[in-house]
């Protein structure tokens, strides 16, 4: 409602109008005036009054036609109107009132009465807007909030189907700041490298109809790809049935060899398990892991269209190499990382290893099982 109320008065006689306008301008009430029923329609129609003071006795459309028609209007139905009637019969009261009308004087009036007519129902539209702007208001916050909840659900959509391709920790700092995040930048950390695959793959993959050799291959990977999301290690790249997962980026974590190894052997087990299944019909594939700690190059790689995050160095070569000496069953791992495991696991010396690549023999371990 306006910090000044608007009243409409509407009589055919000017002399009553001008009664009212005297009453009400005294106390800071605007004023705005029709003579007849049209014309009261049409300035409620323009000026949206905050009350409308209506003469029932009207040439052409009376007080009682002008009321059934502000009424039946979705616009202006909330404007209360205060019915003048020279008569005090009840069949006029009860008739205007039934066309909407929310009060009524009888002419002559007190100026008093009039006053305090015109305040209470005031009160009650200064409620009715007020009301009215707050549920204008809560609608407007539920579109946003709508719209809100679609633009998560869209980026939870979008991050789904980017954890189908990323590790979970890639997906979810590109999902939150871009491609443009920090860490897809080259840069260099120590981190350590696991590397595995199948014994025997590429000679059952020879014999084998494509359609088994995916079967295996959605087995394996669908059995190891949850202990990977588990150990919380970043996932660079399926190669067939060999995979390369890094721990210490991109997200740091304090037991970088540990988390490896405990991963190593729980991946062991599991595929030990498959290795029976697969036996059982007719295939013989064995499992081996290398794992190597060390500094490497760290960030995004490839051309536009196509990146990968990846690890290059030395230390992703040695957990290769390392994969690859491995025999069915074998964790074998550098001296660095059966030192910083010991408390955790068993492992064997299995002496000095030229490893193609490396101008130096270096000293392997195989981890045996995990500490009591």
């Amino acid at each position: 409602m306006r910090e000044r109320p608007l009243i409409l008065v509407v009589d055919d006689i000017e002399e009553n109008i001008e009664i009212v306008r005297v009453r009400l301008e005294a106390q800071g009430y605007k004023i705005a005036t029709a003579h007849n029923g049209r014309e009261a329609i049409q300035q409620a129609e323009t000026l949206r009054p905050d009350l409308i003071l209506l003469d029932i006795m009207m040439p052409e459309m009376d007080g009682i036609e002008v009321t059934k028609h502000l009424k039946g209007s979705e616009h202006l139905r909330a404007i209360p109107i205060i019915l003048l009637t020279a008569k005090s019969t009840i069949k006029d009261v009860v008739a205007g009132l039934d066309a909407g009308g929310d009060d009524y004087l009888t002419k002559p009036f007190e100026p008093a009465t009039l006053v305090a007519r015109v305040r209470s129902l005031l009160r009650i539209k200064s409620l009715y807007d007020t009301v009215e702007a707050q549920a204008a208001e809560l609608a407007e916050l539920n579109r946003h909030l709508e719209t809100r909840v679609e633009q998560q659900v869209q980026e939870l959509d979008r991050l789904r189907e980017l954890r189908r391709f990323l590790s979970p920790q890639l997906a979810d700092m590109i999902a939150s700041k871009g491609f443009r995040a920090e860490i897809l930048q080259h840069h260099r950390r120590e981190i350590v490298v696991l590397f595995c695959d199948l014994r025997g793959f590429t000679s059952f993959a020879e014999i084998a109809a494509p359609e088994e050799v995916m079967d295996l291959l959605n087995a394996y990977h669908s059995t190891l790809g949850p202990l990977i999301h588990e150990a919380e290690g970043t996932l660079e790249r399926f190669a067939g049935d060999g995979m390369m997962i890094f721990f210490n980026d991109p997200i740091p974590c304090p037991d970088p060899a540990a988390r490896a190894v405990r991963l190593a052997i729980g991946m062991r087990e599991h595929v030990q398990n498959l290795a029976r299944d697969w036996g059982q019909r007719g295939y013989s594939i064995g499992f081996g892991i290398g794992i190597a700690q060390g500094y490497a190059t760290m960030g995004r790689i490839g051309f536009e269209g196509r990146f990968d995050y990846a690890a290059i160095g030395t230390v992703t070569n040695v957990a290769a190499r390392l994969c690859s000496e491995a025999r069915d069953g074998q964790i074998l791992v550098t001296q660095r990382i059966a030192t910083e495991v010991e408390g955790l696991a068993v492992s064997t010396s299995l002496g000095d290893f030229h490893l193609k690549g490396l101008s130096r023999p270096i000293p392997i371990h195989n981890i045996e099982n995990v500490r009591n």
